[in-house]
C-alpha cells in the first residue's frame, strides 16, 4: 500500500490498555527541531491520552538523531522509565550521511532495547526531503511521534503481561 495514500497514524486506539501511573522517556533530537518538535507533542498527547501523566513523561534533547541510542541509554540510568522513545528526523542530502545515520540508529536503538530488557522505541523520521518530514509529523500522513508513543504503550503491556 502506498503511504501516499493513507494516514499512517490511523491506529485502533480502542484496545489501549489503561497506562495510568507508568512512567515513559523520551529522547528527541533537537536536529530538524520544527520537525522532531511536532513528533514530540504528539508522543506526549497521545502517552497523556492513555493516562500516563506529564509529571510520568521524562523529556530529555539530544542535538541530533545518531546521539538517540546514547541519550536512550543515559535516560535509562537515570530514571525508571518502563520505555523509551527515541524521536527524530534523518532527511537525504547530497551524500549517503543519512544511510549511515539510519542504520547506527536502527542498530543501536534495537541494541540498548535488548540489552535493557525494555522497550525502546524507534520513531525516526528517514525522509527524502522536508515535504515528506511535514507530512510524518502532523501532515497528511499523520504523526510518527503518536505511533511511537502507541508503541511503547503497546509493549509496557506485554513486557507486564510476560512478568506475571
Amino acid at each position: 500500500m502506498a503511504t501516499r495514500l493513507k494516514n499512517l497514524s490511523d491506529l485502533d486506539a480502542a484496545p489501549l490498555p489503561e497506562a495510568r501511573g507508568w512512567r515513559v522517556g523520551v529522547v528527541v533530537a533537537d536536529y530538524h527541531r520544527q520537525i522532531t518538535r511536532r513528533l514530540l507533542d504528539g508522543c506526549i498527547r497521545t502517552l497523556m491520552q492513555c493516562g500516563i501523566k506529564e509529571k510520568d513523561i521524562r523529556v530529555v534533547w539530544v542535538p541530533g538523531a545518531f546521539e538517540l541510542p546514547a541519550g536512550a541509554q543515559m535516560l535509562a540510568g537515570a530514571s525508571k522509565v518502563e520505555a523509551i522513545v527515541c524521536l527524530g528526523c534523518v532527511i537525504k542530502g547530497e551524500t549517503k550521511h543519512d544511510e549511515y545515520i539510519n542504520q547506527a540508529v536502527a542498530t543501536g536503538i534495537t541494541q540498548l532495547s535488548l540489552a535493557l530488557k525494555k522497550p525502546v522505541i524507534f520513531g525516526l523520521l528517514t525522509t527524502q526531503n522536508l515535504r515528506q518530514a511535514k507530512d510524518r509529523a502532523g501532515g497528511r500522513h499523520g504523526n510518527k511521534g503518536v505511533e511511537a508513543a502507541l508503541t511503547a504503550v503497546k509493549m509496557i503491556a506485554l513486557h507486564r503481561k510476560l512478568k506475571r
